[in-house]
């Protein structure tokens, strides 16, 4: 199932990152570019590294002057995330490009790769939750609250990978078809952003 095959890699990428737990470590990916397993690790790791970004920009004693950079650095990673989306779900436009779709073809009201966008965050909560069930300093009301809501997350990954697989099973018997939109973010734009153009 694609689902596990992606989980697998996203469960790779977040251990390989904190080997090290560094936001300016270099990356390496292991997988050929050739294949979708390379999009699909390069994607966890921006989100593994801009989990961290979100988690030291909330220091509430971070000077200015950094949260500032950081902050810029947060907007571009969300911008190769958002590409990173595009790139994955081109791979399925392209393997599902024959398929004869059903005269009675519904669209779903995401693409693939926004469900494994949500997958890919999804192993970086369990993988920090699971770490705050087991903390040797915390105490027991925490750790038991910890264990709960990982157990949420482990039946929330279950059922998301599920509805995965079968949303691409039915992509590719014809019973449901993709349209994807290129996401057209304004703020990061001069002519559509008016404080960048300068007419606010």
């Amino acid at each position: 199932m694609f689902s596990e095959f992606a989980y697998r890699i996203f469960d790779e990428s977040i251990k390989k990152y904190h080997e090290k737990n560094d936001v300016s470590q270099p990356f390496e990916n292991p997988y050929p570019i050739d294949e979708i397993g390379h999009l699909l690790y390069r994607k966890n790791w921006i989100d593994t590294v801009q989990w961290h970004y979100e988690d030291i920009i909330r220091d509430p004693n971070i000077d200015p002057s950094e949260a500032l950079v950081l902050k810029r650095k947060i907007d571009a990673s969300n911008q190769d995330r958002t590409d990173l989306v595009e790139y994955i779900d081109s791979f399925f436009l392209k393997k599902y490009q024959s398929v004869d779709v059903k005269e009675e073809a519904t669209i779903n009201t995401e693409s693939p790769a926004w469900a494994i966008d949500r997958l890919s965050i999804l192993a970086l909560k369990i993988y920090h939750m699971d770490e705050e069930a087991n903390r040797k300093d915390a105490s027991e009301e925490h750790l038991i609250k910890c264990r709960q809501k990982l157990n949420v997350l482990l039946e929330q990954r279950k059922d998301l990978s599920l509805a995965i697989d079968q949303l691409l099973s039915d992509i590719e018997s014809g019973r449901k078809y993709m349209k994807v939109y290129k996401q057209m973010k304004m703020y990061n734009d001069e002519e559509l952003n008016p404080v960048l153009r300068g007419t606010q």
